[in-house]
């Protein structure tokens, strides 16, 4: 049997994940854009190297899901930042080694903890219950 309602794209799944997502990074993306200058992959970037150690941009993009286009744009601008350096791997000279500088790494702690209070203010209307469902639902659909 064929349901005859008809297409409401605001409750198409996709589309309703594409507003959340929009909706709740908007406010702390003019955090990290604002005080710092950085794009959303750029914040992506300097997140992983901060939180994980040195690694090469294939890896970055390997963890993170981002486009190796897009992780040397980042990269670059980082760079250029000061906020990473760049460093040769004496075993193969094609690849470097990513590393955020003192002043990346003091970037990321601002950001990391601006980031945890977005994300608290953000789920406060929601219970503990409710969170941690949100958080479970998401994680599975990501993995889809």
């Amino acid at each position: 049997m064929q349901d005859d309602a008809p297409f409401d794209l605001r409750d198409f799944m996709p589309y309703l994940l594409n507003q959340a997502a929009d909706a709740s990074s908007r406010d702390f993306q003019s955090y990290y854009k604002g005080k710092y200058g950085m794009l959303r992959t750029e914040w992506r970037v300097l997140f992983h190297l901060g939180r994980y150690g040195a690694m090469t941009a294939r890896q970055v993009c390997d963890r993170a899901g981002i486009h190796k286009t897009k992780v040397s744009r980042a990269v670059a601008a980082l760079d250029s930042k000061r906020f990473v350096r760049r460093e040769e791997m004496a075993h193969d000279r094609r690849h470097e080694e990513l590393h955020l500088t003192a002043q990346g790494r003091s970037v990321f702690a601002d950001l990391t903890q601006e980031a945890q209070r977005f994300d608290a203010a953000m789920l406060a209307e929601f219970t503990e219950t409710e969170v941690k469902q949100i958080r479970a639902f998401l994680t599975r659909i990501a993995r889809l």
